[in-house]
């Protein structure tokens, strides 16, 4: 992961063909959504955006993790859901709608919220200020890789609506192939700190997810959403973009050993999601 242009040119624009074929998927009406359903909106947006990095800086400082890998999960939590999330809510019948909103919005709220957070992570856990890195630079790089590759997707969507739907599913696949092939090249890249960290990296990314879904769950809870909301919010709170992740830490941040979280998570993520479908389904089974 060391290659100048794999990590500063042919990342970043794979990501953005994958963030077009979310854009492919979303109407206008997937933002302005929230402001009919304010409560379940908001609720899941805080969870996202401002529980999930509490919950990650919490548990890292709790286990003492190492310093790569503590910085790793705040870039993870910093960081929107993806289609994934979208995906999940579908077969665990969950409120797809909601689901495909928050990602909308998150996605562009991150722009400006997480180089807030890779900041401070990398200053508290290190130690040591940021080298070369500009909060102002780093947020027009995410307009540019996130936000104008989804608005293209959008416009072609709104231009070609058959074309548009007839192959938004193939980027899908093509994103989650992507991810794995990522997470293998990374996992290869750093295989002696991670294995070496193997220990920490497991039960970090093992809590993070179970406790992230759970806060989803318990969130809604709290507000008296419906139980079709909480399914949805345990899944979109647990579930996160680790390519975003992985193309912070590698080609914004030039650390790979930072990613080594995010691709973890890249797999564990589907743990809790695997479950709330499991468990959804069979409730519907028995009702």
């Amino acid at each position: 992961m060391q290659d100048t242009y794999l990590t500063q040119v042919l990342l970043p624009l794979v990501l953005a063909f994958i963030l077009f074929g979310m854009g492919l998927s979303l109407t206008i009406a997937d933002f302005t959504r929230i402001i009919r359903i304010p409560k379940a909106a908001i609720v899941g947006l805080i969870g996202q955006l401002i529980l999930l990095p509490l919950l990650a800086f919490f548990i890292a400082v709790s286990v003492n993790a190492p310093t790569e890998i503590a910085i790793g999960i705040m870039i993870l939590a910093a960081c929107p859901g993806g289609t994934t999330s979208n995906l999940i809510c579908h077969l665990a019948r969950a409120n797809l709608a909601l689901s495909v909103s928050l990602t909308a919005v998150a996605t562009v709220v991150c722009v400006f919220t997480t180089p807030l957070i890779i900041i401070f992570s990398v200053e508290y856990f290190s130690g040591q200020p940021v080298q070369e890195f500009s909060i102002l630079q780093t947020s027009l790089s995410l307009i540019v890789i996130l936000v104008v590759p989804i608005a293209l997707g959008m416009l072609t969507r709104y231009k070609a609506r058959s074309i548009a739907r007839r192959t938004e599913p193939y980027f899908r696949y093509f994103a989650v192939v992507f991810m794995l092939l990522l997470i293998a090249a990374i996992s290869y890249s750093e295989r002696d700190m991670l294995m070496a960290s193997f220990p920490d990296v497991f039960v970090v990314m093992f809590s993070l997810n179970v406790l992230a879904t759970i806060m989803g769950i318990l969130l809604a809870k709290l507000t008296n959403l419906s139980d079709k909301d909480g399914l949805t919010l345990g899944i979109e709170v647990g579930t996160q973009n680790s390519t975003i992740a992985i193309l912070i830490a590698v080609s914004f941040l030039q650390h790979p050993d930072y990613a080594i979280a995010a691709g973890v998570y890249g797999v564990f993520m589907y743990l809790g999601a695997t479950l709330l479908v499991l468990y959804s389904k069979t409730v519907n089974s028995s009702s």
